[in-house]
C-alpha cells in the first residue's frame, strides 16, 4: 500500500484547435520530470484547448485529439509517470467532457463530466451529454476521485466519490476569471473538504481564450480545509507537490505563493488576455488611438505590457475640438510608455464630409450628434486604414461603463478588433491607473515607473468632440452610474429596486432607457476580456428587438 505520492501539476494554457502543439508540450514536460514523479496532470480539456464550442462537432477535430492522446499513449510505454489530462471524446452517438487516465502504454480508465455547466459563459448542455456517476480510479495503488470542474461545485459528485472509496480528490478544471472568483473557488473546494474530510487538488489552466481569461490560481486543501499549496495567477508553472498517508489519511505539501491586490489581479488579466489574443492571431502589434483620455492612456499601457514598446503604435487624430491639454497628455503618455506616436489631424476631412452631406442640408437641419460622430467615425477610418497597410490590430479603447449607455460611436471609437478594457467599469479604470504607476510585475513587458500622466487622471473625462464638452454633460458622475449600472447588469435586478437603496428615480430610469437602447452597439462591438461576473457578449444575452421596458 502507497504512503507517499509525488503529483506534478503543469498549469498551462493550451491553444484551441491546437492538438499537436498542447500534446508535444505536455510530452516535452513529462520528459524532464524525475523519475520519482508518480503522476502528471493537465487541465480539463487539455488536449484540445477550452472553450471549443461548436469546433467540437466536427469529426476531423475529433480524430485529431483521438491521434495526440494515442502518441501520448505511445510516449507512456516507458513506464515513467502516470498522466491525468482531459480532453473531448465520442462516446456512441453523444459527446463527453472526459478526463483520461494514461499509464504504461494504455488508457487506464475515461471518467466523464457530470454536472454540465449552462449559465454565463458555459454552454456545455449545448455539445456535451452528461456522464455517469463515477467510481474513483486506482493510480499507484491509491484510490483518486477525478471530479472535472463543474462537479465540485455542486456536492452529489464528491460525495458519491467519497464514499465509493476515494482517498484524494484531483480535480481539473478551466475555470474562467473574474475579480470574485478565487473567492467563490475557495468556499466551494473548502466546503467539498469539509463534507468528505479528503484533500483536494485542484488544478486549473491559464491563459487568454477570445473572450476568456484563465487565472490558473491552482491550489490543495488538506483534509483540516487549510490550504498546502497555491500556484501563481496568469502564468504557465510547473510544480511539484508530495503527499504522504499518515494514519490513514493524506496530507500535501507545497509552496503557496504570495496573495494579490484585486487591482493587481484585473490589470494582470488584461495584458494576459490581450497579449494572448493578438499573438495567437499572429498579428505583428497593435495600434490604437491615443486620445489624451484616461481610457487610451489605459490600453497603451496595457499594449505595452502585454508586448512591449516597439510593437504598439499610438495614434492622436486631433480635431478642432481637442485641446492642447489633450494634445500634451497625449504626447506624455506615448513618452513615459516609449511606444511609437504619430498626429494625423482630421480637420480637413471634416470640411470634405460636411460639404458631400451638404446637399442635404434642409431648414430643419441643426448641427450636432451627426457631427460629433462624423468625427469619432474618420479617426475609426484612419486607425483601420493604418491596420491593413501594416498588420497592426487596432484596439478599441472604450469601457463598460461607455459600452452600457451607449456613449461611443458604432463604427468610430468602437471599431477595432479587441478591447481590452470593454469590461472594466470606468471607477476601476481610474484604479488601475493608480496602481500600474505604483507597481509593476515580472509578467508586464513595458518600464518600470509612472506610465499615465498624474494629469489625465486628475482631469474631468471627456470626448472632446464639442466645445467645452464633458462626460457629466451626458452622463451622472461614473460613481453614481457604475453603481445603478451594476445592479442593472450583474446583479440584474429591477429599476424600483435600485431606487430603494437611494439612487434619483430619474437617472435610474433614464441610465435603463439608454442600457435598452444600446444593445444593437454591443452587439457589433469588438471582442474583450470578460472581468466582472457579468459581461456583455455571450455572458450577457438580451434580444436586440424588445418591447420589455422598466422605466417610465
Amino acid at each position: 500500500m502507497s504512503h507517499k505520492l509525488k503529483i506534478a501539476l503543469a498549469q498551462l494554457s493550451p491553444l484551441v484547435g491546437d492538438v499537436d502543439k498542447n500534446i508535444t508540450k505536455l510530452i516535452e514536460i513529462r520528459s524532464k520530470l524525475d523519475e520519482d514523479i508518480d503522476i502528471l496532470v493537465a487541465p480539463e480539456l487539455y488536449v484540445s484547448g477550452y472553450p471549443i464550442d461548436d469546433l467540437v462537432l466536427r469529426e476531423d477535430f475529433l480524430k485529431s485529439v483521438e491521434q495526440g492522446i494515442e502518441n501520448l499513449v505511445s510516449i507512456s510505454k516507458d513506464n515513467k509517470s502516470s498522466v491525468i489530462l482531459g480532453a473531448p471524446r465520442k462516446f456512441n452517438n453523444s459527446i463527453r467532457n472526459s478526463v483520461f487516465v494514461i499509464e504504461n502504454g494504455k488508457i487506464l480508465t475515461i471518467k466523464d463530466k457530470y454536472e454540465l455547466p449552462n449559465t454565463g459563459v458555459f454552454d456545455e448542455q449545448r455539445i456535451f451529454s452528461q456522464g455517469e456517476l463515477e467510481d474513483c480510479v486506482k493510480i499507484k495503488n491509491v484510490n483518486i476521485g477525478l471530479p472535472i470542474c463543474e462537479d465540485i461545485w455542486e456536492k452529489r459528485v464528491v460525495e458519491n466519490l467519497s464514499s465509493k472509496g476515494a482517498e484524494i480528490i484531483i480535480s481539473i478544471n478551466a475555470s474562467p476569471y473574474t475579480t470574485e472568483k478565487k473567492k467563490e473557488r475557495d468556499f466551494v473546494a473548502t466546503k467539498r473538504v469539509n463534507e468528505t474530510n479528503l484533500p483536494l487538488i485542484y488544478l486549473n489552466r491559464t491563459g487568454g481564450q477570445d473572450e476568456l481569461i484563465f487565472d490558473g490560481s491552482s491550489f490543495g486543501l488538506n483534509p483540516d480545509g487549510n490550504k498546502f499549496f497555491s500556484f501563481l495567477e496568469f502564468e504557465e508553472q510547473i510544480s511539484i507537490i508530495e503527499l504522504n498517508k499518515e494514519n490513514k489519511m493524506w496530507k500535501g505539501k507545497g509552496k503557496i505563493e504570495s496573495k494579490f491586490s484585486k487591482e493587481e489581479s484585473l490589470y494582470k488579466a488584461l495584458v494576459i488576455g490581450l497579449r494572448d489574443y493578438v499573438n495567437n492571431n499572429n498579428f505583428k502589434g497593435v495600434l490604437l488611438g491615443l486620445s489624451g483620455g484616461i481610457d487610451s492612456a489605459l490600453v497603451a499601457a496595457v499594449a505595452t505590457d502585454a508586448f512591449g514598446a516597439s510593437s504598439v503604435q499610438a495614434i492622436m487624430l486631433p480635431s478642432p475640438y481637442t485641446g492642447d491639454e489633450s494634445l500634451n497628455d497625449a504626447k506624455k503618455a506615448a513618452s513615459l510608455l516609449n511606444i511609437n506616436y504619430s498626429n494625423l489631424k482630421i480637420s480637413e476631412a471634416m470640411k470634405i464630409v460636411e460639404e458631400i452631406l451638404g446637399e442635404f442640408n434642409d431648414s430643419n437641419f441643426t448641427k450636432g450628434i451627426t457631427e460629433e460622430n462624423i468625427q469619432s467615425r474618420l479617426r475609426g477610418l484612419l486607425l483601420m486604414a493604418l491596420s491593413n497597410r501594416y498588420g497592426y490590430m487596432v484596439l478599441a479603447t472604450g469601457n463598460k461603463s461607455e459600452y452600457a449607455v451607449g456613449y461611443s460611436t458604432l463604427y468610430g471609437d468602437m471599431c477595432g478588433g479587441y478591447a481590452p478594457i470593454k469590461d472594466v467599469w470606468k471607477t476601476d479604470v481610474f484604479k488601475l491607473c493608480e496602481w500600474r504607476n505604483k507597481n509593476f510585475s515580472n509578467l508586464f513587458k513595458g518600464p518600470k515607473g509612472q506610465v499615465i500622466p498624474d494629469n489625465i487622471i486628475k482631469k474631468p473625462p471627456t470626448a472632446e468632440l464639442r466645445n467645452d464638452q464633458k462626460d457629466t454633460d451626458s452622463l451622472p458622475e461614473y460613481d453614481i452610474l457604475d453603481e445603478i449600472l451594476k445592479g442593472l447588469v450583474e446583479q440584474e435586478i429591477s429599476v424600483e429596486k435600485i431606487i430603494s437603496k437611494g439612487f434619483d428615480r430619474e437617472i435610474v430610469e433614464k441610465t435603463a432607457k439608454l442600457l435598452a437602447r444600446s444593445e444593437y452597439k454591443r452587439f457589433q462591438s469588438a471582442p474583450g476580456p470578460k472581468v466582472t461576473p457579468k459581461a456583455f457578449g455571450r455572458d450577457r444575452r438580451f434580444p436586440l428587438t424588445s418591447g420589455f421596458r422598466n422605466w417610465s
